[in-house]
């Protein structure tokens, strides 16, 4: 027997910012599918919203799809076999196909990428699958812990040593990565199961926001916040301090059923 379903609760907000003409971001907060995503795209004007749209759409679809006719794959109660990450991943590897045939067939689009990070709830198990620098973090107890790593150059740089975490908060690099969805035919995806405990929170967010808000002030923020107004606070903060890139976020909140 499976522990009893957590009561999830979740808001998304995603904002231009006070420096771009347009939003490449894309969110999704579908609590029926226990599904959740936040994509930033890049590849121009029409291009970073078309890659962040579809990688939301893509996604969605597959994962709504296979809880239609395969609705057993689900609620098994044991995160240790389970075939839900394996959706996951499958669903953010046709993501990258269709935008990367999508770029193929429109001169316009040609280039055209996005980050995802996607959360799949299933019972208290929350799935992860990640590709980029949009980030999600664990929010419990108190304390809050990165659980995506960034698909970025200056992460590669920090992790080698070359450069310092002040550098590298910095750099002039902050903005280049080193994955992303729909660049290329196929990706790696990145796959991290969490068990959650009531109380928990997850965040997630594009890099809008987490350049401009340290990470203990995501968690004072989310703690102090109503879920209705948790998300508006994070990227309100962000634009107080130039909102130098579109900002979108998506916060949950998981207590006992």
């Amino acid at each position: 027997m499976g522990s009893p379903t957590l009561q999830i609760e979740a808001r998304g907000i995603t904002d231009v910012g006070q420096r771009r003409d347009h939003n490449e971001d894309a969110y999704l907060v579908d609590e029926a599918l226990g599904l959740f995503i936040v994509a930033d795209g890049m590849g121009g004007h029409a291009g970073g919203g078309t890659a962040s749209r579809l990688a939301v759409d893509t996604i969605r679809a597959c994962v709504a799809r296979v809880k239609a006719e395969d609705p057993g794959r689900f609620g098994t109660g044991d995160p240790e076999d389970t075939r839900v990450p394996d959706l996951l991943r499958q669903a953010v590897e046709e993501a990258c196909r269709v935008i990367y045939e999508t770029a193929q067939s429109d001169s316009e689009l040609a280039g055209m990428g996005t980050t995802s990070t996607a959360v799949l709830l299933d019972g208290r198990t929350a799935f992860v699958a990640h590709v980029g620098d949009s980030r999600c973090y664990l929010l419990r107890e108190g304390r809050i812990y990165q659980v995506s790593e960034d698909h970025s150059l200056v992460n590669e740089q920090l992790k080698a040593g070359a450069i310092s975490a002040d550098e590298a908060k910095h750099s002039r690099f902050k903005n280049i990565i080193t994955r992303s969805v729909g660049f290329e035919q196929s990706v790696v995806v990145d796959l991290m199961g969490l068990e959650l405990q009531p109380g928990d929170g997850i965040v997630i967010c594009c890099d809008g926001l987490s350049n401009l808000v340290d990470d203990p002030e995501i968690l004072a923020i989310v703690d102090e916040s109503p879920i209705d107004l948790a998300p508006g606070r994070l990227v309100a903060l962000a634009n107080d301090r130039g909102g130098d890139d579109n900002i979108t976020a998506i916060v949950i909140r998981a207590s006992e059923a």
